[in-house]
């Protein structure tokens, strides 16, 4: 099914603010306005989620304790039904030269139509993020939750 690129923009407004809100701490009831029903989320470092319940679970916990974290977004291209992001993972502080400590990560969204996403995958070098969190000095604050040790594809409905 083919969508104008105007309804797309406008679902992915609500999504820009969705992540907000989530980058926060707090996805709110807005992810029932942004993904359907039955959509799967794939993170780089978190795993596979499958289901709104699921991902608002997943974004909820994998935030807490990156307040101070930024993700602006960069660019974004629509084509068909598919929505594809650049944004940067950026971590609080500058190095000497004024640079901030950030990772380029890429997201991809597939629009289903009603102002919903069906489908968001994350793409992010964890290594990159890795390097730069030792560079920076950033230190987790107690409350950060650190994502699943054991690495699983599919952390199925629950998220676990």
């Amino acid at each position: 099914m083919s969508y104008s690129r105007e309804e797309i923009l406008a679902a992915f407004e609500k999504f820009g603010k969705l992540h907000e809100r989530a980058a926060k701490g707090d996805p709110g009831d807005l992810i029932y306005e942004v993904y359907t029903e039955d959509a799967t989320f794939d993170d780089p470092d978190w795993g596979h989620y499958e289901g709104v319940e699921a991902i608002r679970a997943f974004l909820s916990k994998s935030m807490i304790g990156l307040r101070d974290w930024e993700f602006p977004f960069q660019w974004l291209s629509v084509d068909e039904d598919r929505v594809i992001l650049h944004w940067m993972n950026r971590l609080p502080g500058r190095r000497a030269d004024g640079s901030y400590y950030e990772a380029p990560g890429v997201t991809i969204l597939t629009y289903a139509g009603g102002g919903r996403f069906s489908n968001e995958v994350d793409i992010v070098n964890m290594v990159h993020v890795a390097e730069l969190i030792e560079e920076s000095g950033w230190k987790p604050p107690a409350h950060y939750i650190e994502p699943p040790v054991v690495k699983r594809r599919h952390a199925g409905a629950t998220g676990k």
